[in-house]
């Protein structure tokens, strides 16, 4: 398997490019990569808990699919662990719609046959990633008072699975989860 690049190169917002139809003539995508997230909610939602935690974007940028995966891990992991598994309840915000492309330029001997440089390049899907505005929620847990740190915790060690800077926030919950 191919090494993943560093994120530097596409950690800048632009324009969001999703543009896969039904149709093959609207289609520019020539493929939509495979979602590489298995799953958005963790634990138990039908009981009622009395803190909602949020973890907040406090800059604008794009999140890769691995990364948002590695967060659901860590910090499932630890609630998991820590707390017990009916005792809580994680959710995943954010979904990654956006294809990263990349030209690929050929280097070495004999690559001037091969490659066309940058004449009409549009780039092959490489990944997808998530764009994430600030303020934006990326994920949340709903856990007992009692619990309310070592959820603090773990959003915070998943926090540093994912590029950019990130702050906790708790609120009061009471009622359903929606």
């Amino acid at each position: 398997m191919a090494k993943l690049r560093k994120f530097v190169a596409y950690r800048r917002l632009e324009r969001p490019y999703t543009r896969k139809s039904k149709y093959k003539a609207k289609q520019f995508v020539r493929s939509f990569p495979h979602v590489k997230i298995v799953r958005f909610e963790h634990g138990d939602r039908t009981k009622s808990y009395d803190k909602h935690l949020m973890l907040v974007a406090k800059e604008s940028l794009q999140i890769r699919q691995e990364a948002l995966e590695s967060l659901r891990q860590t910090v499932n992991r630890y609630l998991e662990k820590n707390i017990g598994k009916n005792q809580y309840f994680f959710r995943l915000r954010v979904y990654p719609f956006h294809v990263l492309r990349e030209n690929p330029l050929a280097a070495g001997a004999g690559a001037d046959r091969m490659s066309t440089g940058m004449k009409k390049s549009f780039g092959k899907p490489i990944g997808i990633a998530a764009q994430v505005k600030t303020g934006k929620i990326i994920c949340e847990a709903f856990v007992t008072k009692q619990n309310e740190e070592k959820a603090k915790i773990a959003l915070e060690r998943g926090s540093k699975k994912v590029p950019g800077s990130y702050s906790v926030k708790v609120e009061p919950h009471s009622g359903e989860i929606h």
